[in-house]
């Protein structure tokens, strides 16, 4: 099996790239106090020098109350957090790499009862005060992404959190501008934040989005069933100023809608004319639930990747756990060295290393 469409160099305005391959955001949670350290610069540091085309942050929060839900998630705002984050991109840098920061706003998600002391922000009943803040803070901290030198960035709009509440029907009752009973309705919010971002970093730096069908909430649920509905959901964030759709899949091989072999990638880039970015167990042989659950994955081959790469179904691949388990997994598959690969462990899940 060759490997080589992979390692072909991708550009997207300012964005250039010398493979395929991204490093998706993976919540570390060992910022201390929300300030990234250099164990942090390390980290990000060893992929950059084992060749990963772009690196995608960990999740980092927007200056607004209750933006985090565990006290070491790293800030995107405030000075020291900052500073901190100016010597992770200059590491990557040094080390041949590209990367962007995820932001994020973690929404109605409470995980440890004690930490934030403040009521957690829903999308159901944040006044319109808070909406606009909120809006200005994401803007805030996309600014400051380009400031810092940062090659582009990205708005985590899946998986359950803030962004992806105002999407879900469950979660957004809203009577207002900001809710509505159809999904390009309730987008309101989501175009918002990208057009303050595109106002705040200009017409050139890219600008990444990541979406989900499913949420932690509910593993099984849907945004859209039927394309038509995936144009309302994702063609107004497009005019809005999305430049890259990064589709959250738990199992990237699964199609997207009956009747079609694309998955959600290759129907979001089929609907938009977008670049897209699949993720969702990339040379592993179960999804991430394995890891929460204590349980270690074992590796795979990448026949079924490169079959939708070469069909040109997507443009990039993100890869999670098994860049977490393996620093030089990206350098191994250059090489041919797959006998090299490693499972992965769960124990991996609270290691920086």
């Amino acid at each position: 099996m060759s490997t080589s469409s992979l390692f072909k160099p991708f550009q997207y305005k300012n964005l250039q790239l010398k493979n395929r391959i991204v490093m998706a955001p993976m919540t570390r949670a060992q910022s201390d106090n929300g300030v990234p350290t250099q164990s942090i610069a390390n980290y990000y540091g060893r992929r950059a020098a084992s060749e990963v085309g772009l690196i995608l942050s960990e999740g980092t929060v927007i200056n607004r109350p209750g933006s985090k839900n565990l006290q070491n998630i790293p800030d995107f705002y405030g000075n020291e957090a900052l500073n901190g984050w100016k010597n992770v991109i200059d590491t990557v840098h040094q080390n041949g790499g590209k990367m962007g920061p995820q932001i994020w706003h973690v929404g109605d998600t409470r995980m440890v009862e004690d930490y934030p002391l403040v009521q957690m922000e829903k999308a159901s009943t944040m006044t319109i005060e808070d909406i606009q803040d909120t809006i200005a803070q994401f803007a805030a901290s996309a600014k400051s992404a380009k400031d810092l030198g940062f090659d582009c960035l990205e708005i985590h709009g899946a998986h359950g959190y803030l962004i992806d509440q105002f999407f879900w029907e469950v979660t957004n009752t809203r009577t207002d501008e900001y809710g509505g009973k159809t999904l390009k309705e309730r987008s309101r919010f989501a175009v918002d934040v990208v057009k303050a971002i595109r106002a705040a970093v200009g017409e050139d730096f890219t600008i990444i989005i990541r979406l989900s069908q499913w949420k932690q909430q509910d593993y099984k649920t849907r945004l859209a069933f039927t394309p038509n509905e995936m144009e309302d959901w994702l063609l107004p964030l497009k005019e809005a100023g999305v430049d890259i759709f990064h589709c959250s899949q738990r199992r990237f091989w699964e199609p997207e809608f009956e009747g079609s072999d694309l998955n959600f990638a290759g129907w979001a880039k089929k609907i938009t004319g977008q670049p897209t970015i699949t993720v969702g167990s990339v040379g592993l042989n179960g999804d991430f639930l394995n890891a929460f659950a204590g349980q270690g994955t074992e590796k795979t081959d990448l026949t079924e990747l490169i079959r939708r790469l070469d069909n040109e179904e997507f443009d990039l691949v993100a890869v999670g756990r098994a860049i977490l388990q393996d620093h030089e997994w990206v350098k191994k598959i250059k090489d041919g060295n797959t006998e090299a690969l490693l499972d992965f462990s769960a124990e991996s899940m609270g290691v920086l290393f």
